[in-house]
């Protein structure tokens, strides 16, 4: 059996496909995969979350296009491992998870890596992890069809416990950065608005088109070469200014929480305030500049903040899934309390809350 988590990402969104700078780290919640080789050359994976009978492919016959659904992301790490030059073998596998679908939590890019390290370790394939990484990422930009960058596999399968991953998606470095809010008196709490959000709807890639786009008009490679937000003053197109503000400002951002962090003063409640404060500013950027959030985030933040939330924004791809709150330990109770409130009073589906602890990345299970 073999566990890949989930990711929240502290900060940097809608930067990693454009060279920038991302901060995930991963979840406690995962997609395990329980996997045995079978004879011939046909992959069968099943899904507890997806009850009926298992999909089978030919792993001879694998193509885009070839398998629709969920079954496309395991599929599809089968498919780009053979095109790296890896034989895969035949293979049964069981998928179960804890992370909710739909919440902007990386439940795609778990799967991918959970099915990645079982059909590795069935197949007695040495494959680096940062391989590894690539060949997800292609999966499913490739075979799923959805135009993602590379931070979720990387969050999922390079994360360490008590830290968030500082990558550079233009160079694919990366450094642990530390990252322990227990230590200074807060937590992170994940709110699941309820309001499913998918990649593959349009929205996303539109965005990702704009970018390049804004690139293209000021004639760099991408919106990473850009280093100073009046950089962006020459675009007279309006929406495609704010796009490339956004990115300018999160890339900002992120610097600024792993410089926080790394400061021999990194583990203060002063520290985690500050954060909270860029967490509100990325929030009000995604909101106005990106125009990716969605009112039940609008109204998870502002609530959450108003009951003591140190900060809280919008994350992943945006128009559904969750908001991360950063919440000092005295205020939990009321944070979820005033965020339940507002969606009653709305009169929306009550949200539900996950501890954000950060964990360890993919591994094989004992036992």
């Amino acid at each position: 059996m073999w566990l890949a988590p989930g990711r929240a990402n502290l900060m940097g969104e809608h930067t990693d496909y454009n060279d920038g700078f991302v901060l995930p780290f991963a979840l406690g919640q995962g997609v395990t995969a329980a996997a045995a080789r079978r004879p011939g050359r046909r992959l069968s994976v099943c899904s507890r979350q997806e009850p009926g009978d298992a999909v089978e492919v030919d792993l001879d016959g694998l193509a885009p296009g070839r398998v629709t659904g969920w079954a496309a992301y395991p599929a599809g790490v089968a498919w780009a491992l053979e095109a790296a030059g890896h034989r895969v073998p035949g293979a049964c596998i069981a998928i179960d998870s804890d992370v909710p679908v739909g919440a902007g939590l990386s439940s795609s890019a778990a799967l991918e890596c959970a099915t990645a390290l079982a059909l590795t370790s069935l197949g007695g394939l040495d494959v680096p992890r940062a391989d590894l990484v690539t060949i997800a990422r292609r999966a499913e930009n490739e075979f799923a069809g959805v135009p993602t960058g590379i931070m979720d596999q990387s969050a999922s399968l390079l994360c360490r416990a008590g830290h968030a991953l500082l990558l550079d998606c233009r160079s694919l470095e990366s450094s642990q950065v530390p990252f322990e809010p227990a230590a200074a008196g807060a937590g992170l709490l994940l709110i699941n608005t309820q309001a499913r959000h998918e990649l593959s709807d349009g929205e996303y890639g539109q965005r990702r088109a704009e970018c390049e786009e804004a690139a293209r008009r000021l004639g760099i490679p991408s919106l990473r070469s850009l280093t100073d937000v009046a950089d962006t003053d020459s675009l007279t197109d309006p929406v495609l200014r704010r796009r490339a503000r956004h990115v300018v400002t999160d890339n900002q951002r992120v610097l600024e929480v792993v410089a926080l962090l790394r400061a021999p003063s990194g583990a203060s409640a002063d520290t985690y305030r500050e954060i909270g404060r860029l967490l509100a500013q990325a929030h009000v950027s995604l909101r106005d500049d990106f125009e990716v959030s969605w009112p039940e985030a609008d109204a998870a933040v502002e609530a959450a903040v108003a009951a003591g939330a140190s900060g809280a924004r919008m994350i992943g791809g945006g128009f559904g899934g969750s908001v991360l709150a950063l919440v000092p330990t005295t205020a939990r109770g009321a944070v979820r309390d005033a965020v339940t409130a507002a969606f009653a009073r709305h009169g929306w589906t009550a949200p539900e809350f996950l501890d954000a602890v950060p964990s360890d990345s993919a591994r094989q299970l004992d036992g």
